[in-house]
């Protein structure tokens, strides 16, 4: 710092000294993008380490502000919630809700509590982000519409996990007309959620790395946190939009998914995928159970209030083909689906 002035390295060191600062580590180790360090006093006054090596102070708020660090809480879920939805890594992200899981499943984390998550999830810089209508999927004639095909998945089961985390940590404080909480039945369902996202996202990865590319190698699209955003405020309509229409549109397409895989031999793919069908089953019927105890208990009719959601949440009409036999294992009969169906579309719907 020789080429500093005097008064100017003096001024540093004082606010260092003020503002409680300790050394972090060596620059180039840092994970996340932000070059600036807070004081433990939280007052904007921060350090810049720039790529030339020299340093900068200034009054200012950091640009990544919505995602800084959480401070954990280990005994509470919603603290835990946080911090995934703030992970940009998703190794990372799977390990912490792996590890979270278990310890929810073995009572060592026995609060629920609240916590305020970001607008929306970390993801890594590294990532290629295109709206969802320019991503190209194939079909999986060849090996690369293959790759690119596991790849969405991958992607959409990123999200996926932020979702269950999301759900958790938002409405956390959630109560019925009475002033009831929801039950810690409801928090059991959507951890395991989140686990098996977890799961889907670590099988699609490895799958695709075994065919020779990486998560990462294509662009994705954050498309379906767009319906998170738009149900952020109303549970009822998380449930119907994420759950009972997406994941369950999910069950429709999954079919035709496994067949072009069988189709190519590549068995695989396919053996990773009726792992996913198979959980995505019973996550559907978690929004359905959800939406209904809900709905029962404040006595509102399901069915009506379900097709008012999704008119009012969701743009257009369900589109068959229906995978009818997924969604009864699910729970969710034609009553549900079939009135929110394009009437010229209605024989398609099996």
């Amino acid at each position: 710092m020789d080429h500093f002035e005097k008064d100017l390295v003096d001024a540093l060191t004082d606010i260092v000294k003020a503002g409680n600062w300790q050394c972090v580590g060596d620059k180039s180790k840092f994970k996340s993008p932000c070059t600036k360090l807070y004081s433990d006093d939280g007052e904007h006054i921060v350090l810049v380490h720039t790529e030339d090596d020299t340093f900068w102070a200034m009054d200012s708020s950091c640009p990544h502000e919505d995602s800084l660090p959480v401070e954990i809480n280990e005994n509470m879920l919603c603290s835990w919630a946080t911090k995934i939805l703030q992970t940009p890594d998703p190794q990372e992200k799977v390990s912490l809700t792996k590890m979270v899981q278990e310890k929810w499943k073995s009572w060592e984390i026995t609060e629920i509590g609240e916590s305020s998550p970001p607008s929306q999830p970390s993801r890594k810089d590294s990532l290629t982000v295109l709206e969802p209508g320019k991503i190209k999927r194939g079909k999986g004639g060849t090996l690369a519409s293959r790759i690119a095909l596991l790849h969405s998945l991958a992607n959409i089961e990123q999200w996926a996990i932020d979702l269950s985390w999301d759900i958790i940590a938002r409405f956390s404080t959630f109560t019925l007309s009475t002033g009831e909480p929801l039950p810690r039945e409801f928090f059991d369902d959507f951890v395991k959620v989140a686990g098996d996202e977890a799961k889907h996202y670590q099988l699609l990865e490895q799958r695709i790395m075994e065919l020779g590319s990486f998560f990462g190698a294509l662009p994705v699209h954050n498309g379906l946190w767009q319906s998170a955003t738009d149900t952020s405020h109303d549970l009822l309509a998380r449930l119907a939009i994420v759950h009972m229409v997406h994941e369950a549109r999910g069950l429709d397409v999954y079919p035709q998914t496994l067949s072009r895989f069988a189709a190519h031999g590549d068995s695989s793919s396919v053996k990773v995928l009726e792992v996913i069908y198979t959980d995505e089953i019973t996550h559907v019927a978690a929004g359905l159970r959800w939406f209904t105890y809900i709905c029962s208990k404040e006595g509102w009719d399901s069915l009506k209030t379900f097709h008012d959601l999704v008119k009012l949440h969701f743009k257009g009409f369900l589109k068959p083909p229906f995978n009818t036999e997924g969604r009864n294992t699910a729970g969710m009969t034609e009553e549900w689906y079939v009135p929110l169906v394009k009437p010229s579309n209605i024989q398609k719907t099996s």
